[in-house]
């Protein structure tokens, strides 16, 4: 013959583990999203004349894509730039994304001379000292040009 302790100890198992999953903060009570979620994470504006977007990332955004900048420097035969910093597009012209101001971002044409050991020597591009996107520069095309859709 079975015992019935078993069976009696089980709905009162069932009733203290509800009760302590019912209490737990992540569980009874339901998470607000951030109020940032249905924002864009870029503002997109085309220049009417070059065509040229100026995108306005958010916040959120930046931490998307985890973006990253170097500065053009001056060199023997015109400026130097990281390669990571050159994108090119469907008709083989060469840019980059440049930074003129906190979360912002432009895309301008360079002129390359030579590309030798990671570093591309242009002949026309943005001035030494600007800021290019190095890391997400893809990412920005993209909004730009709204791939994602």
């Amino acid at each position: 013959m079975t015992s019935q302790k078993p069976q009696r100890r089980l709905p009162l198992a069932a009733t203290v583990c509800a009760a302590f999953v019912f209490s737990l903060p992540a569980c009874a009570a339901p998470v607000a999203a951030p109020a940032s979620v249905g924002e864009a994470p870029a503002k997109v504006e085309k220049n009417a004349t070059t065509g040229i977007a100026k995108l306005t990332l958010t916040q959120r955004g930046l931490d998307r894509i985890e973006l990253k900048t170097e500065p053009v420097t001056a060199g023997a035969g015109g400026v130097q730039l990281p390669y990571g910093a050159l994108m090119y597009d469907a008709n083989g012209k060469t840019w980059v994304y440049t930074n003129p101001a906190p979360r912002v971002y432009e895309r301008q044409e360079v002129t390359v001379s030579k590309v030798e050991a990671g570093v591309v020597t242009a002949a026309a591009g943005p001035p030494a000292g600007t800021q290019v996107v190095t890391v997400g520069a893809a990412e920005l095309f993209g909004a730009e040009f709204n791939t994602g859709k």
